[in-house]
């Protein structure tokens, strides 16, 4: 999640909050890896039940309108598609799914490649990054 996270980074995430209401758009979030159930993801949601998701000429398209992520990522950075979502293909995001990216994107496994994390594999909300301490700080979602 590079520039925002970094390696060895710690962070605080909401195991509780989840229960009462359902990940949004923008917020970051940890869950169990699609590939490997052993390991966690760090990743922020972009698409939640319903949502259209397009990645076309290295933008992300969210319900036909190119996504604000300048807050989060440099204006140059470009997203690519991947094995599951491919360039200019369209999907929707089903039921109790969500679709997820990391703000690192050159390097990112994330729902470009591998498809939707399960709500029912969802750990918690990140809210506060309190290690190295210079990186205290809560983690804010821009869409709010």
């Amino acid at each position: 999640m590079y520039p925002n996270f970094s390696d060895n980074q710690y962070v605080l995430t909401n195991i509780i909050s989840l229960h009462f209401h359902d990940p949004k758009l923008g917020e970051v979030i940890v869950f169990k890896s699609p590939q490997d159930t052993e390991k966690d993801y760090i990743k922020r949601v972009i698409g939640v039940p319903g949502d259209r998701v397009l990645i076309k000429n290295g933008s992300v398209y969210l319900n036909g309108k190119k996504l604000d992520e300048i807050s989060y990522i440099k204006p140059d950075i470009q997203t690519n598609a991947g094995a599951f979502l491919k360039e200019s293909q369209e999907i929707t995001v089903t039921d109790e799914n969500y679709f997820v990216l990391g703000d690192n994107r050159f390097y990112s496994s994330d729902s470009r490649e591998w498809g939707f994390v399960p709500r029912k594999n969802i750990i918690g909300e990140s809210f506060f990054a309190y290690w190295p301490l210079g990186s205290m700080g809560l983690i804010k979602n821009p869409y709010k």
